[in-house]
């Protein structure tokens, strides 16, 4: 049986065309009401990385929170919005952003997830999580991810938003778990967003963000809504859309490799305003973080520093502190001279980058990292 995708052009987050985008973009999917019951209880899950404004496109736009809200609220439903943000506490955040006082405005509640709860998955890799309360509490969930780079996993987008129902320092913990397996950590956030997977998704890509994401790269323009019952097929799309290939982005890649359904454009039904008409192959993925030619762990350790992307403080930095206290190795420390990196210690998961306020970290590609990228692409030509 196919997995069916709807996409919808949508230029601007106009009020009017984002509601009315909305209504065409669900109705080859059944409408609303071929998701949600009256009565039920609905989590809306957006991405509320940091509490940035929504011209930077970290977040997914509030108005888009706002018509999903409203539209979710039409069939009877009872709606709490929540995530659990990389930086800073949830209501802050949500403020910042924008979508707290959507929430306000339409008489949804908002969630701290502040509590969480140990949950077993039975069979995979990952038998046991700690997740929001809120994740349990509830009848379906609609995510509401943005269509971003990530510089650990290549993109954010539908599997990789469901990462926010693991609370705060949480996240650390398996960051620390996977360590430099970056497949190891994609699967887990595949085996997370199956178990806890939504009854709907729908994708901001009106202004997505491109290279140094997925807190300080650039807005761009795509001009798109996307929707699935599906996360990977969504996800499928999407780097479509964008022209991202499957190896570069880490759960898509796994996802191949261990057989899932939804990640070949074969397996699904599209619906709406063809694909064609919204690619584009402008848009700049994140650097190569990693290469991986197979050789020996020990091997692998060895060359770590030529054959990875490594985090560095650029003149921006302001010393706040922030990549230090969220580093999950702890690699990171501070002294009179400023911010220091032992990359002896770094596990490359890129939090520090992702997390600071003030975009003061970048990426330095090692040797053999540029090499294999340079020669890839004259091949590409």
């Amino acid at each position: 049986m196919s997995l069916s995708v709807s996409l919808q052009s949508l230029v601007d987050y106009d009020p009017r065309r984002v509601k009315e985008t909305l209504h065409c973009l669900l109705e080859p999917l059944g409408g609303i009401e071929n998701f949600v019951k009256p009565g039920q209880k609905v989590l809306i899950k957006p991405n509320l990385l940091a509490g940035k404004s929504p011209e930077k496109a970290v977040t997914t736009h509030p108005e888009i929170v706002r018509q999903v809200i409203l539209l979710v609220q039409s069939t009877g439903a009872v709606v709490t919005v929540g995530d659990s943000p990389g930086l800073g506490k949830p209501e802050s955040v949500a403020r910042k952003c924008g979508v707290y006082q959507v929430v306000e405005e339409t008489g949804a509640r908002f969630a701290d997830f502040e509590e969480s709860v140990p949950v077993k998955f039975g069979s995979g890799t990952f038998h046991r999580l700690e997740v929001a309360r809120e994740a349990l509490d509830t009848d379906i969930i609609i995510n509401l991810p943005k269509l971003k780079t990530h510089q650990m996993m290549g993109y954010t987008g539908a599997v990789k938003n469901l990462f926010g129902l693991v609370v705060g320092m949480r996240k650390v913990r398996l960051h620390l778990q996977a360590g430099t397996d970056k497949a190891f950590f994609a699967l887990m956030l595949l085996e997370l967003a199956e178990r806890f997977e939504p009854a709907l998704s729908i994708m901001d890509a009106v202004v997505g963000m491109e290279g140094n994401g997925p807190g300080n790269g650039d807005p761009v323009q795509i001009g798109a809504l996307l929707a699935s019952a599906h996360t990977l097929a969504l996800d499928t799309v999407a780097t479509t859309m964008v022209n991202l290939p499957g190896e570069r982005v880490w759960t898509q890649r796994v996802a191949i490799e261990t057989g899932r359904r939804g990640v070949s454009l074969a397996e699904l039904d599209l619906h709406g305003t063809p694909l064609g008409q919204l690619q584009t192959n402008r848009f700049r993925p994140a650097k190569i973080s990693d290469i991986n030619f197979g050789l020996p762990t020990p091997l692998k350790n060895l060359l770590k520093n030529t054959m990875t992307a490594q985090p560095e403080i650029n003149q921006e930095c302001l010393q706040c502190g922030h990549c230090v206290t969220h580093c999950p190795p702890q690699a990171m420390s501070m002294d009179e001279h400023g911010v220091r990196i032992d990359y002896g210690r770094c596990i490359r998961c890129f939090c520090c980058q992702e997390l600071c306020p003030h975009a003061a970290i970048t990426t330095r590609q090692g040797a053999l990292l540029r090499l294999s990228e340079f020669i890839h692409g004259r091949r590409k030509k």
